[in-house]
């Protein structure tokens, strides 16, 4: 019998939704083991450190979160001797400890960290002290025998800057650093200096000044690096006297190694121990590729398409985590020499009968292509009326200098297996399409994104695909502000649901945390020249424009985008008699990270699309 779309019975409730397969956050070889970073949402989220023997080497209660930057990364690292250290969540003081000890602290509370490596048998970590106004930010060498535990002065500083700093990289012999910087007035997307220099003087050399983003040492002479003078990120190598370039290499192609530096773990390519270098390269969705010295690559088959990270390398070996079109999200050992592959965590082939494969979709819109993610409603056993078109969701995604890639998802199943489509769009100032489609986006945040998502939702109605009397459009934090731009604008949106959306972008400029404080400049304008056009694109000053049904959802310990954002456009909704829901969760950040909350979430989601919308769920 068929049933109206958004009615489907489907397995997929929120709780096992929230149950299935976790995030990876980051992975090592260790000895002969595998370890790997994992969230366990049924404890609150946190991150714990387990083994491919089974074992879990960071219990309950301890925390690998490091808040650097707000968004952290690279909280845990290990030594081939199986020392992990970690970032504690709680008291962002580092840690050591050996399998089954109690972990004992290496930093003096204050400062947090980020970051980590063992390079050269030395714990290298990005520190940010927000109590200083100079240093804020540096690079450093945290001693692994306790000595910096009650003595801040202790840990070994090689830079310090007022700005932001990432990625070190020690060379071999140990005489010269490299890494990443940029000031506190630009996004690491929109300019990022690779520096080199000499350990203990205050030699420097500026060798990448585009966006430069991940340097390895591959000798004591030679350093690769990624950066973008040609509109694509693609690798470097450069051979170095001293600090002198004595001469440059690079491996060019029309697709992206590298991405938005938000987090301070993340690895697009690992050099191998025979000079052949394995990278992600991403134009649309991620591939893996194996590049030789003489420059030429070869794809490197495994099934990840989107979040793809080479978290390690060892001899011919790299550990990828990410997710794939066919495979849940996991994580893979591949062997370079045999190309044999294996799932160490996740990866399992989904049951396509149930879970929709992505369709890479694009549309014409008034900047250029809008490139999209297409997942209809799928389910084997349910069928909808003859002649009745899907309701669909558009999803935005935050950033906005961010990225979706086509990856199975359990989120995306919790939709299309009830009937409800879903198209992930990747508007203009997305990463992954190079940086004429990234800087699509500059001066016109509130515009372009808008005007690229109702494209794409106008598109999706026009081939038949969807009902365009029931699109409804859904992101967080900056894709919640293309939201509300988009219900303002009007006309091609039935209901919108933010999560922890901007609402005001100069409430935003004076809220927000250091690290985005000045990302408003090259996405609207500076201020207070620009004021007249944060006043005029921020949805709360148009709140009587908008006529449909809204959901905000927010944390309520949201430092990124506070409270205050969602909590306005509630008020303005409801003093016009809008249809509208707020919903709280304490103890919740920027994201939703405790399982009760994430279910609680969906089935709001759900309640109220089906209100919206006329129809109910199952």
């Amino acid at each position: 019998m068929a049933s109206p779309y958004g009615t489907w019975p489907s397995p997929f409730d929120a709780a096992s939704m929230a149950a299935a397969t976790p995030r990876i956050d980051g992975a090592r070889f260790v000895g002969d083991e595998i370890w790997w970073g994992e969230s366990v949402p049924a404890e609150g989220g946190r991150i714990t450190v387990r083994s491919s023997t089974g074992a879990e080497i960071l219990p309950a209660p301890w925390n690998a979160r490091s808040r650097v930057h707000e968004y952290g990364g690279g909280a845990w690292t290990a030594d081939a001797a199986g020392i992990l250290f970690f970032v504690d969540g709680g008291d962002q003081r580092v840690y050591r400890t050996l399998r089954g000890g109690e972990p004992e602290p290496l930093t003096a509370p204050g400062p947090q960290y980020g970051g980590l490596s063992v390079q050269q048998g030395r714990l290298l970590a990005v520190r940010e002290d927000l109590r200083s106004e100079q240093h804020r930010r540096a690079i450093v060498e945290i001693p692994a025998d306790g000595s910096a535990a009650d003595d801040e002065s202790a840990v070994r500083v090689f830079v310090s800057t007022s700005g932001f700093v990432a990625h070190p990289a020690l060379s071999p012999d140990g005489t010269r650093i490299a890494w990443v910087q940029w000031n506190t007035v630009r996004m690491p997307w929109e300019q990022c200096l690779l520096h080199v220099a000499a350990v203990g003087t205050d030699d420097l050399a500026t060798i990448g000044t585009s966006t430069a983003l991940q340097p390895e040492w591959v000798s004591d002479h030679e350093l690769l690096f990624l950066d973008d003078p040609s509109g694509r990120w693609n690798l470097e190598r450069v051979e170095l006297d001293g600090l002198h370039v004595v001469s440059r290499r690079a491996f060019p192609s029309d697709a992206d190694t590298g991405g938005g530096l938000w987090v301070l773990g993340n690895r697009w390519y690992r050099p191998l121990d025979d000079g052949r270098i394995a990278a992600v390269r991403t134009n649309g969705a991620d591939e893996l590729v194996l590049i030789e010295p003489d420059g030429t690559s070869t794809h490197l088959s495994l099934p990840v398409t989107s979040e793809a990270s080479i978290d390690d390398a060892a001899g011919g070996r790299i550990l990828v985590s990410g997710a794939g079109a066919t495979v849940d999200r996991g994580l893979w050992v591949l062997d370079t020499l045999t190309g044999q592959a294996f799932a160490v965590r996740g990866g399992v082939p989904i049951d396509r009968n149930w879970v929709a494969v992505p369709r890479p979709v694009t549309f014409d819109g008034p900047h250029g292509p809008v490139h999209a993610f297409d997942y209809p409603p799928t389910n084997p056993s349910a069928a909808a009326p003859d002649g009745e078109l899907p309701p669909y969701i558009v999803m935005v995604h935050g950033g906005p200098t961010a990225h979706v890639g086509g990856a199975a998802s359990t989120a995306y199943t919790y939709w299309t297996s009830r009937g409800i489509g879903v198209l992930d769009v990747n508007y203009g100032g997305s990463t992954g399409y190079g940086r004429a489609y990234r800087e699509r986006l500059n001066g016109q945040w509130g515009v372009a994104d808008v005007d690229d998502v109702i494209a794409a939702a106008r598109g999706l109605a026009a081939s038949g695909a969807s009902d365009p009397d029931r699109i409804a459009i859904r992101g967080g934090s900056a894709g919640g502000w293309t939201v509300l731009c988009a219900l303002v604008r009007g006309g091609a949106f039935g209901a919108g649901i933010s999560r922890y959306g901007v609402a005001d972008l100069r409430m935003l400029a004076s809220d927000t945390h250091d690290f985005e404080k000045n990302y408003l400049t090259g996405l609207v304008g500076p201020l207070p020249e620009a004021e007249q056009t944060y006043i005029e694109r921020s949805p709360l000053t148009h709140p009587d424009r908008i006529y449909v049904p809204v959901l905000l959802l927010q944390g309520a310990d949201d430092k990124v985008v506070p409270p205050n954002q969602s909590e306005a456009i509630r008020d303005a909704l409801a003093a016009r008699g809008i249809p509208h829901e707020y919903v709280l969760f304490p103890g919740e950040g920027h994201g939703f990270r405790r399982a009760e909350n994430i279910i609680a979430a969906f089935e709001a989601e759900l309640a109220f699309l089906g209100r919206t919308f006329g129809f109910t769920p199952n």
